[in-house]
């Protein structure tokens, strides 16, 4: 447990893997670990283009490739993203920076060009599909990129700023932010962090539940020191989003069960400290508006003649 009231990291523990492996692929998907400390080096030309064609080689749904990639370089527009992404410091110490987008504004123009029918940004099978089909692009690149020496690290929270990324970006409708890679040199190369087992997370033939204790073992071993200390203040805010989320009785149970523990355990420090219950709750509606505002019609029924996006 941390000794002061300093909040340790939600990531966990790093590892430090000491382990041989048949070829490098697998070294290096065991291995790789987010960077968060980029040197100022640039990216030489020829090692970006071949790390975007990775991307663009992913495999895509019937091979459409519904979605753009916005890269960006401007010390302006980072540090402009920095800010709005939270105050992340590294995405504008990032050489590049590249926003990952489903884009089926451009597979629409087309169809309208080639005279065919489109119901995309209307159908949730297309929306399922592209959202898959965009992550993967970005996994692609991002492996692409750590075998050639570089670092990465995702950043989720563009979804505190869809409307400014589109006026940044000019995205007409159609096209919908995902997510945000940084890609740089690592200052020094990054430590993976300790993963949940495999016997954990995969089930043979058919989902089978993790008996209780075997379950908290499992998690107890991939954060072996996250106990965070005790605060007026943390107790306080937990206790306010159990109250929100589960009602009083759940909220004096959790107290108590810090209280009797001497700590706030790490799935109480993930949801009543960090990503809180009750906050991730109160946008729900908020995302479906703006889906809407960004041409998609994803969650309503389709009004044939309607569609205006192309």
């Amino acid at each position: 447990m941390m000794k002061n009231n300093e909040m340790p990291s939600h990531h966990g523990v790093e590892e430090s893997p000491d382990a041989k492996y048949p070829n490098q692929t697998l070294k290096l998907l065991f291995e790789r670990a987010s960077c968060r400390n980029f040197s100022d080096q640039k990216i030489a030309p020829d090692v970006l283009q071949l790390v975007l064609e990775a991307g663009i080689h992913a495999p895509t749904g019937g091979n459409l490739q519904p979605y753009s990639i916005i890269k960006i370089e401007k010390d302006e527009t980072k540090q402009k993203l920095s800010e709005l992404c939270g105050r992340q410091n590294y995405i504008a110490e990032a050489p590049i920076n590249l926003l990952f987008c489903i884009d089926w504004h451009r597979i629409g123009r087309w169809a309208q060009l080639e005279i065919a029918p489109f119901t995309a940004t209307s159908s949730f099978r297309h929306f399922w599909i592209s959202f898959q089909d965009t992550i993967i692009s970005a996994q692609n690149i991002c492996t692409a990129a750590d075998s050639l020496g570089l670092g990465s690290v995702y950043i989720g929270t563009v979804l505190e700023c869809f409307r400014e990324l589109r006026d940044m970006f000019q995205l007409p409708n159609g096209v919908f932010p995902v997510v945000l890679l940084c890609l740089g040199c690592p200052k020094t190369k990054p430590q993976p962090r300790k993963k949940l087992d495999v016997n954990v997370i995969v089930h043979d033939e058919k989902y089978h539940e993790i008996e209780d204790q075997n379950l908290r073992d499992s998690f107890n071993e991939k954060y072996p020191d996250l106990k965070v200390q005790i605060t007026e203040e943390r107790l306080q805010k937990i206790s306010e989003v159990c109250r929100k989320v589960h009602g009083e009785e759940f909220a004096r149970k959790c107290i108590e069960r810090i209280k009797k523990s001497g700590y706030i355990n790490p799935v109480q420090r993930y949801f009543g400290l960090h990503y809180c219950a009750d906050e991730m709750l109160e946008v729900n509606d908020e995302y479906l508006k703006l889906m809407e505002e960004f041409g998609f019609n994803w969650f309503k029924k389709y009004h044939p003649f309607e569609d205006k996006t192309t």
